[in-house]
């Protein structure tokens, strides 16, 4: 592991730092898949709420679906993800976010944090009674989370640029 002296020093002298590592990537890619099924469904259930009448016992359920989804699965994972994820990043080294494929990844996340945001604002407003967005917006906005995956993914397994 290039670039971790310091860190395997710091863990410890006797092979426990890769495993260490392992199980913190692991648990990094575990808290990944749990927020991306989140990015992903969220938008559905918006779309299928837009149709819902405002007050009536429908409405109500997305809205209690859409909060639990995001208070007790997504923003957990999003917190799992950066902690570890910069938890990693020690890892290797603070010359690995330099690294092409890494600076893309990075702005993957930021991207899918920023859609994270707009879709917490937007549960917000539909609990409101508020339908801003139109159920075809929802279907449409509901894969680009899939096409960051795609992105990130690419660019850590391929890490083009070195």
């Amino acid at each position: 592991m290039p670039g971790t002296a310091g860190a395997v020093w710091a863990i410890g002298q006797h092979g426990d730092c890769r495993v260490i590592f392992n199980i913190i990537k692991g648990v990094h890619i575990l808290a990944v898949i749990a927020w991306m099924a989140g990015l992903l469904y969220l938008p559905r259930l918006f779309a299928y709420h837009t149709r819902s009448t405002p007050g009536g016992e429908m409405d109500e359920t997305f809205k209690t679906m859409e909060r639990k989804l995001i208070t007790i699965i997504m923003t957990p994972a999003l917190v799992a993800v950066v902690v570890l994820g910069f938890t990693l990043v020690c890892f290797d080294g603070p010359a690995t976010l330099t690294r092409p494929w890494m600076m893309l990844k990075l702005v993957g996340v930021l991207g899918l944090i920023g859609w994270h945001v707009y879709l917490e604002a937007s549960r917000r407003g539909l609990a409101a009674g508020q339908r801003s967005r139109s159920e075809r917006f929802w279907r449409m906005t509901n894969e680009l989370p899939f096409l960051a995956a795609i992105v990130i993914v690419l660019s850590v397994t391929t890490k083009f640029g070195g």
